[in-house]
């Protein structure tokens, strides 16, 4: 009797790469982007009636400008004056989805997101933290400082774990130094 093959193991499945919608390729921005317009536009949304009956949501106008706050990409009142009359030309008062998702993939594209720019907000952000001491980087003291200013009552034991986390586990002595910090608000989606 021949001897029989052990079935291979298993490939180990990989997460599926959720696919990029209609809409997006159509705007050319990314999935997390499109979930962040989508999550701004049912911030502000409500629900219309419209002309067959059906309920659809809908984005008023006067919440327009602050779902694009939201979303980091504030329109200057040119622009907004603009945006309205394409997303409301017949002045009913909403803004369709698909509208405001074309709106907003336009201001991410023309972000200005120039090294220099970049490297100034780091510097300004990083600054925050380390003037009044910390020698170039973000120690233990001033973080406490930075709690006490904001009137946040922030256990010890998390500054420490924030500082460790940042810097890799290198120690709480060690601090953050500037390149840390950027990897950490990038990771947290302050930057791309």
């Amino acid at each position: 009797m021949p001897a029989k093959r052990r079935a291979g193991s298993p490939a180990v499945a990989s997460a599926p790469k959720q696919r990029q919608s209609k809409l997006a390729k159509e705007n050319k921005i990314t999935n997390e982007e499109e979930t962040e317009i989508k999550e701004a536009f049912e911030l502000f949304a409500q629900k219309k009636t419209d002309k067959k009956g059906e309920k659809e949501k809908v984005l008023p106008i006067g919440d327009v400008r602050r779902a694009m706050i939201a979303l980091d990409i504030p329109p200057t009142s040119s622009e907004l004056q603009e945006f309205t009359s394409i997303l409301d030309p017949d002045d009913e008062g909403f803004a369709a989805y698909e509208q405001f998702l074309a709106i907003c993939a336009l201001k991410f594209h023309s972000r200005e997101r120039t090294s220099d720019t970049h490297a100034q907000e780091v510097d300004e952000a990083f600054g925050l933290f380390t003037s009044g001491g910390g020698e170039g980087k973000i120690t233990l003291a001033t973080l406490k400082r930075v709690a006490r200013a904001l009137k946040e009552d922030v256990e010890e034991d998390l500054l420490r774990d924030m500082i460790l986390e940042a810097n890799g586990g290198a120690g709480v002595g060690k601090g953050v130094e500037k390149d840390e910090f950027e990897g950490v608000m990038r990771r947290a989606g302050v930057w791309r």
